[in-house]
């Protein structure tokens, strides 16, 4: 079962729960998809084994063979592709890699080579493997690193993915394929307003999703009353716990005191109670 924890914003706790789930889920494996700012490797301890270079294709012109005839910059939907007089300008950061160029040349003036735009990161917590992607500095596009990311854990049969924080591409790409979400949020007018950002996106994939409020007691209702009226099962509550914050500052996992570690391990067998539904 892949299960993808997500929220609407930055700073709700997002990974806090998805390195304490993982560390109850008996042989599963983490996959950090918060590729430009991964942190869960900290929580877990977990220093790496392996590295993997991830490159994209971007095109690559023979200017022997090219007559600047301008058919690739007027397929390329991103503007990757100028024709100047006489020239051809590639752009590889605005490249998606979707081979329209090469593809449509008439003269076959175009091909492929690969770009590098991050590493993937192997490593091992409790026997269990720890996949962490990492998007190299300055790259504007995260998805194709992401989706390299997943497919390496393919085989995998319980796997936590920890989601890009928001609601654009990344976190789409992330959540892509999976078998339950689970969107954390917080008791607060911004953590309210950001949920239902990432309420509307879920529910266009129709892929099963609960709520997890953390920092419970610290605002209202206002989280329930939302769920209320749209009928979405809230999960868990994590409390307002002021131990949860000195812990969560010293790269600790909660779930090491039998306290959380019972409270997780009921999350996951109630995550598993409404995939069922």
């Amino acid at each position: 079962m892949k299960i993808a924890v997500a929220s609407g914003k930055g700073g709700t706790g997002k990974t806090l729960v998805s390195t304490n789930l993982f560390n109850v889920i008996e042989n599963s494996t983490y996959i950090d998809c918060d590729v430009e700012e991964p942190n869960g490797h900290l929580f877990l301890n977990a220093k790496p084994e392996k590295e993997i270079t991830v490159s994209t294709l971007i095109p690559a012109v023979d200017t022997s063979k090219c007559n600047s005839c301008g058919i690739c910059a007027k397929v390329c939907n991103f503007n990757a592709i100028l024709c100047a007089k006489n020239k051809v300008i590639v752009f590889p950061e605005l490249c998606h890699g979707c081979g329209s160029c090469t593809y449509f040349c008439p003269l076959n003036a175009i091909s492929e080579i690969p770009r590098e735009i991050g590493k993937i990161e192997i490593s091992s917590f409790k026997h269990k493997k720890v996949y962490t992607g990492r998007l190299n500095v300055g790259e504007a596009m995260a998805p194709p690193l992401i989706k390299q990311l997943k497919e390496k854990n393919n085989s995998f049969s319980r796997i936590i993915i920890d989601c890009p924080p928001g609601t654009s591409c990344p976190v789409i790409e992330s959540i892509k394929g999976s078998d339950f979400v689970i969107l954390v949020t917080e008791p607060t007018p911004f953590g309210l307003n950001d949920l239902r950002l990432a309420v509307e996106v879920v529910k266009k994939t129709k892929i099963p999703f609960g709520i997890i409020i953390n920092k419970s007691g610290l605002g209202g209702t206002i989280i329930h009353d939302y769920c209320k009226v749209d009928a979405i099962p809230i999960l868990l509550e994590i409390p307002h716990d002021k131990w949860i914050a000195e812990a969560y500052s010293k790269g600790k996992l909660i779930t090491e005191e039998p306290f959380y570690k019972t409270m997780f391990t009921q999350l996951h067998e109630k995550i598993l109670q409404e995939h069922q539904k």
